[in-house]
């Protein structure tokens, strides 16, 4: 293939519609963070109680997760201030799951950390957020640490089949659709 055979592509896909810079930046951030947060969550719940890892694992869960958060708040300002790229042309039903997927993914994670920080709270330990004790909003009640605990781990089983038909969707795009639409979301 020459070099001018090789250009349009080039320009077709530069001039493809494209998110900010920043909100590329915290979509990989916070894609990274949560698989990570999942993989150490399911982790650490397996080990024994008592174990000093076990403990250390629980707090930088805790600190990453609170980190998590935050970005993901400031993914929602700057999904706020930057408006996304259209959507390429797809069947109705096809848009309505994406955005149904990505909605549900929202509040997955918003509510995957109060969950997590509300059944911290209703402990005797609490929550540091990289060694600072952060506030309780309870006291030392097991069963409504283990209803937020319960509600924590439910919503991380959503949101792996969540990330999963996201994933999915954006590959059948990729490879199947062939519109690009992975483009639009990488650096």
């Amino acid at each position: 293939m020459t070099l001018a055979h090789s250009r349009p592509a080039q320009r077709s896909e530069a001039s493809a519609p494209r998110y900010a810079g920043s909100t590329i930046g915290l979509h990989w951030l916070i894609a990274f963070g949560i698989i990570g947060l999942l993989a150490l969550g399911l982790y650490m719940v397996g080990l024994p109680k008592g174990l000093p890892l076990k403990a250390t694992l629980i707090n930088l869960h805790k600190s990453i997760g609170l980190t998590v958060f935050l970005l993901v708040l400031l993914r929602i300002m700057a999904r706020a201030a930057h408006k996304p790229p259209p959507m390429p042309p797809m069947r109705a039903w096809q848009r309505a799951a994406a955005r149904t997927t990505q909605g549900l993914l929202y509040v997955a994670m918003v509510a995957m950390p109060l969950t997590g920080y509300l059944g911290s709270s209703f402990n005797r330990y609490g929550t540091r957020f990289w060694g600072i004790a952060l506030p309780k909003w309870g006291w030392d009640d097991a069963a409504l640490r283990e209803r937020f605990f319960g509600l924590h781990e439910a919503i991380a089983w959503v949101l792996i089949a969540l990330i999963v038909l996201h994933v999915a969707g954006a590959l059948k795009h990729q490879w199947v659709d062939r519109d690009n639409l992975l483009a639009r979301m990488l650096p």
